[in-house]
């Protein structure tokens, strides 16, 4: 795991939703991320990085649809507009995992600072919308 030195990414309070749940799993994210950058700067084999990619790629996917269960619960307004942001970014980080899987794309600082920028943008735009809606629902 990267040290608070070497962070690539560092989490800020300034990103919390206020759902106690999404907000964990966004804390994770950022680790993932961070994992994964230290397991590329330090030059570790494709196969160690492909599996914390991998990883990763597996926690987006957990945490999209914790994120959409909740918006259709309580009957989110902006729920399919959300919801496309996430296909989005699902289908770019899935063809980059397979590129990277049959070998025809590295990661790269250009992917990671990719993925790091659309998380912190994805927070601070999207999901920081639903955060007082869900709050006004109840949801802690």
């Amino acid at each position: 795991m990267a040290t608070a030195a070497a962070q690539f990414m560092v989490w800020q309070d300034s990103w919390l939703v206020g759902v106690k749940v999404l907000d964990s799993q966004h804390k994770q994210l950022v680790t993932l991320l961070n994992e994964l950058h230290d397991a590329m700067k330090s030059g570790r084999g494709s196969s160690i990085v492909g599996g914390i990619l991998n990883s990763l790629v597996s926690y987006t996917h957990a945490h999209f649809a914790a994120e959409e269960q909740l918006m259709q619960m309580y009957a989110y307004p902006d729920f399919k507009a959300h919801k496309r942001e996430h296909q989005k970014l699902t289908g770019q980080v899935l063809d980059f995992q397979e590129k990277f899987s049959n070998g025809t794309a590295t990661l790269s600082i250009d992917v990671m600072q990719f993925l790091s920028s659309w998380l912190q943008n994805h927070i601070l735009g999207t999901d920081k919308k639903y955060g007082p809606f869900l709050q006004s629902k109840g949801v802690k």
